[in-house]
């Protein structure tokens, strides 16, 4: 999909290790809220420009950065050392709010984030709720084999051990099953999470769960009606584990104005779901 975005600003965030990350900003005002997009996985964050205009025109600074080794940060994938959720949560995401809150000095930071993204979002702003205003999600469940449909079960614990025993042989994930290309690390803390429910990235000291019970944030849930990669049962469950937080669910099916409800195919609806997430963000207003 190609987009024109009049005043997209380009710039890198460099990291410690000599990673640099791509990062697109587009303001709407000094003062307007800022929203960081936070892409899925294999998913370049160029993907999200129809979502960052539809942003700016409902009034909000939008901001996406290409993940670690994704998208035109570098080092590609598969040309840098390995990393896992703990590099993405701990290291690059500090960097990168830091990187926009910069830009936009003083003005309330609110995360977006897309499946993995979703993931890296919550998790982030459980462990450092101080920087992050509210967070939303779109196409993020838990990725749990009993968080799916009772019939996908099987699928869905087989996929995960799968999953772990090819990355664990060939030395980072192929692509497959819906699932893109990625470094051993995060594809090990994934297949971890989908067996036990339980987010405990390789080398980290944090208690994840801990810190997700804990999170008292606003969050904007959305699940869409015919995404099976994070079907409304995952959505469900993965709010179940954040009692103290301030949810508002939005299940997305076709009343609810979207042409596009898979699991990425939303982003071409943006210019209907991005005023929505506008209202909710500024004043709070649940979606209809």
């Amino acid at each position: 999909m190609k987009i024109d975005v009049p005043g997209l600003e380009y710039s890198t965030v460099e990291m410690p290790d000599g990673a640099s990350l791509a990062l697109r900003v587009l303001p709407a005002g000094a003062t307007a809220p800022v929203v960081l997009i936070l892409p899925a996985m294999a998913i370049k964050a160029k993907f999200y420009l129809p979502l960052m205009k539809a942003l700016q025109e409902a009034g909000l600074s939008a901001a996406t950065v290409d993940l670690r080794a994704q998208g035109d940060s570098t080092p590609a994938l598969g040309q840098g050392p390995d990393f896992g959720y703990r590099e993405l949560i701990e290291t690059d995401l500090p960097a990168v709010t830091d990187a926009v809150t910069k830009r936009f000095p003083g003005v309330p930071l609110h995360l977006f984030g897309h499946s993995l993204g979703g993931q890296l979002a919550l998790l982030f702003s459980a462990a450092e709720p101080e920087r992050v205003t509210s967070v939303t999600t779109i196409g993020t469940g838990s990725v749990y084999w009993r968080s799916f449909p009772a019939g996908r079960w099987a699928e869905m614990l087989a996929t995960a051990r799968y999953v772990d025993l090819v990355t664990r042989l060939r030395g980072r994930w192929p692509g497959g099953g819906g699932i893109g290309p990625m470094t051993a690390g995060v594809m090990l803390d994934w297949a971890r999470y989908a067996r036990t429910g339980r987010f405990r990235p390789r080398r980290s000291t944090r208690d994840y769960d801990g810190l997700l019970r804990a999170l008292s944030l606003p969050y904007l849930a959305i699940s869409l009606e015919a995404d099976r990669l994070g079907p409304e049962s995952t959505v469900r469950f993965l709010c179940g584990r954040l009692p103290s937080a301030n949810i508002t669910r939005w299940h997305v099916d076709e009343s609810s104005g979207l042409r596009h409800i898979g699991h990425a195919a939303w982003i071409k609806d943006s210019d209907i779901l991005a005023p929505v997430v506008a209202a909710w963000i500024t004043d709070g207003t649940p979606p209809r």
